[in-house]
């Protein structure tokens, strides 16, 4: 069965940090765009970050450039995302994505995969 699983949230407190693990079964990572999403409650899904599969280039929400940063570990067979100086409104269920095209994922938050999430709060 295909799957996608998202690990490493929790509550921290405001400029603290996190790092979120995706991992998969049934499927190599490194074949397909990975992007991270987050949605805050009453608020849309949004981008925070994808990593393309050929160059393994990174791009960032405006949001969290300079304080996140996505990774590959193709012997890990996972994806990660270092989330540091958090923030209250970085409270979010974050979610990672599987897709084999840059532009459906990253552009219109469409996805072959998606992982079932896991909640991020950042508070004092």
């Amino acid at each position: 069965q295909l799957q996608l699983v998202e690990a490493g949230g929790g509550l921290v407190q405001p400029g603290g940090s996190l790092r979120l693990s995706c991992t998969a079964s049934g499927l190599d990572l490194d074949h397909y765009v990975i992007g991270w999403f987050r949605q805050a409650p009453g608020k849309e899904r949004e981008g925070v970050s994808v990593v393309s599969r050929s160059t393994g280039n990174t791009f960032y929400a405006q949001s969290v450039k300079g304080r996140f940063t996505m990774s590959r570990n193709s012997v890990e067979k996972a994806v990660y995302l270092h989330m540091n100086n958090l923030k209250p409104e970085d409270t979010a269920v974050y979610y990672c994505a599987a897709d084999q095209n840059f532009e459906r994922l990253w552009g219109s938050d469409e996805a072959d995969y998606w992982g079932q999430g896991t909640q991020v709060t950042v508070s004092s």
